[in-house]
């Protein structure tokens, strides 16, 4: 539940503050003492930041240091927030003022940090997290109501992705999961049509019917749609989302440690288009998307597909597998056709899809390719400015030679080398559109908490994608 979050026109005494500035002669510090402002200026002299403390309250001050570039400033803006927030915590304070005398886009970013950093999943726990903050007052004349509205939709989206990707399989089937989406798009006004084993057996879906044949649960076709009157664009975005709800690597087993044992995160793309596309909805952005999430869990039933079967995939591309743990490609495929019928103006899949990502990428971004290079340098541009980074790898047709059977059209799953590029060039083989493939892998799932994102599901891509939508056109 995110605080509540309103302007004031007056500083209310008695309440904790922080405070971003670029010099200390900006600030007016009335409320400290003599001796807590000498504290204040000695510590601004070594470091960025500096709280005093005036029992019961706090008053943080960041002061921020230019850079070249600036988005590494905003960057460091939604850090002090997480900073802040876990001074808070630590100090069990629930109510904050904030003040900006530095430049307005910090301020947003501030309020980003601190609200994501304010999370917890404790659902499934005896004893729940007691702290959240409460209250946020803004005490600044350059931030608008519908920013702040903004933010607030976005952070919450974030929130529902992170929660999505924590559930596991134990709640979160792949029937469960449109459930999830449906209550998403209730509450912000998206729709959804989600198809059924028999209608997806109809439509011949192969790829994602041959991953979900070791399931106990059918697997479901998600389908959302965020369709404002005033949309500016005329043919619709498509995001496709891979929706794995578990992936153990089918008859091609994983091993546990670091690998099966957190692949409930494997339908962490899924997850992040659902929450895109709520806070698009919520933030009314007029904007035309499409949300398309194949979704099944990956089992070695007695039933499972098998290395070296073939199947034809939803456009009649046969397809011999050779790895069953690389199926995401496979449900990505189908939805990736389906997507023709919408004549889109752009396609981008986001999935968690192959280990080689976090090799290239460690925990710091997502890997980029695609086939539209203006849209790429967008993209790259907002994933700057969200700090939801893309480092961006060539699509060069060698990468598809490995990809090539004897007895099909393709094979699943290519060499060893370069296998990030090679998972793209075979979803490449099912696009005739402009399209964008971002593989989530090495940011979609934490162990360690690092400033505002979580242990767990971090809901990376949310903001990426929702600040895209919202620039298009």
């Amino acid at each position: 539940m995110l605080p509540q979050i309103s302007k004031i026109a007056e500083l209310k005494e008695n309440t904790s503050t922080a405070t971003l500035f670029d010099e200390l002669e900006q600030l007016s510090v009335s409320y400290l003492t003599e001796n807590d402002s000498d504290y204040l200026k000695r510590n601004m002299l070594k470091e960025n930041d500096c709280t005093v403390f005036k029992y019961p309250n706090l008053f943080f001050f960041n002061k921020i240091k230019t850079e070249k570039e600036n988005h590494i400033l905003v960057e460091k803006a939604r850090k002090a927030g997480s900073k802040l927030f876990d001074i808070l915590k630590a100090e069990k304070i629930k109510t904050v003022q904030l003040m900006n005398y530095s430049q307005p886009e910090l301020l947003p970013a501030f309020i980003e940090g601190l609200l994501l950093s304010d999370y917890s999943f404790d659902k499934y726990k005896k004893e729940k997290e007691e702290f959240h903050i409460e209250e946020i007052l803004i005490f600044n004349k350059e931030i608008t109501v519908g920013q702040i509205e903004e933010i607030g939709n976005l952070i919450q989206a974030v929130y529902y992705a992170r929660d999505l990707v924590n559930e596991p399989l134990s709640f979160l089937t792949a029937p469960q999961f449109s459930k999830e989406i449906e209550k998403l798009g209730s509450e912000s006004g998206f729709t959804v049509e989600v198809f059924n084993k028999q209608k997806i057996e109809a439509l011949k879906m192969g790829g994602l019917l041959a991953v979900n044949k070791g399931s106990i649960d059918p697997p479901t076709f998600n389908i959302l749609e965020w369709k404002p009157k005033n949309a500016t664009n005329k043919n619709p975005i498509v995001l496709v989302g891979k929706g794995i709800v578990y992936d153990t690597g089918g008859l091609s087993l994983k091993p546990t440690s670091k690998s099966m044992d957190f692949m409930k995160s494997d339908m962490a793309g899924g997850a992040v288009v659902a929450a895109t596309i709520y806070a698009a909805a919520k933030s009314k952005l007029p904007v035309h998307v499409i949300g398309l999430i194949p979704a099944t869990d990956n089992r070695p039933d007695g039933n499972a597909y098998v290395p070296g079967d073939i199947i034809t995939m939803f456009d009649g591309t046969t397809v011999e597998v050779k790895n069953t743990d690389a199926e995401g490609r496979l449900i990505l495929a189908d939805a990736l056709t389906y997507a023709k019928k919408y004549s889109p103006e752009l396609v981008i899949d986001i999935a968690t899809l192959t280990g080689g990502a976090e090799i290239i990428a460690g925990n710091q971004a997502i890997v980029g390719m695609g086939n539209s290079k203006e849209h790429l340098e967008k993209i790259k541009e907002i994933g700057n400015e969200t700090y939801e980074r893309i480092i961006e790898v060539p699509l060069w047709e060698e990468y598809a030679k490995p990809l090539e059977s004897p007895i099909a059209d393709l094979n699943n799953l290519g060499g060893r080398g370069g296998q990030t590029t090679v998972a793209g060039k075979f979803l490449e083989h099912f696009t005739d559109y402009n399209w964008i493939h971002l593989d989530s892998a090495p940011v979609s799932f934490f162990f360690e908490k690092n400033n505002y994102h979580p242990i767990g599901g971090t809901g990376f891509g949310t903001r990426l994608l929702f600040n895209f939508l919202k620039k298009f056109n």
